[in-house]
């Protein structure tokens, strides 16, 4: 970018204080980005004594680290909800166990490669608009992260079991 190398978040530089005052929303929006296989948990949800006001019959707390929630379960069935605060919503009864899908913060040394690259492509973009003032550096920056986390979504999806595609519905159509 042409400022001067940082080897700390809080050295005192002007780099280091707009990566320090931007990273961590950079990061949390990376990992929000889709639904990473490495920053991705599930937690059997705690149910609350206070029932909602309306709509649902139970209130469950979210797991602190949580970031964003995927889905939420009842015997590996995805069931209705909505996210209130730090709680999660649902009609289930006391037997129930629900289980939350749900994206965290990962530790960068847990991010793989392909990651870590594209955010650091994403705080260059930052850096270049902040520090070098530059809005070509900027723009091709940004071109160029984009173009690496698409590249980390598609890694990142073959680290599952690939879904069979259910092909019944089709084949009686066609022999109908």
């Amino acid at each position: 970018m042409g400022g001067n190398p940082i080897q700390s978040f809080s050295e005192g530089t002007a780099e280091s204080d707009v990566v320090d005052a931007m990273y961590e929303d950079i990061a949390r929006a990376a990992l929000t980005n889709t639904r990473w296989r490495f920053a991705t948990n599930q937690a059997q949800l705690s149910r609350l004594e206070a029932a909602p006001t309306g709509r649902f019959d139970a209130a469950y707390q979210l797991p602190n680290d949580l970031i964003m929630l995927s889905a939420v379960t009842i015997g590996d069935e995805p069931i209705m909800y909505d996210t209130y605060g730090d709680k999660v919503y649902c009609d289930a009864t006391e037997n129930d166990v629900v289980i939350a899908d749900y994206i965290f913060r990962a530790d960068e040394s847990n991010w793989p490669p392909y990651f870590t690259i594209a955010v650091e492509f994403q705080v260059a973009a930052m850096l270049a608009v902040s520090v070098a003032r530059d809005a070509q550096l900027a723009s091709m920056m940004e071109q160029k992260g984009e173009l690496q986390m698409s590249r980390a979504r598609r890694l990142d999806s073959q680290q599952q079991t690939t879904r069979k595609l259910n092909t019944s519905r089709f084949i009686a159509q066609r022999r109908s």
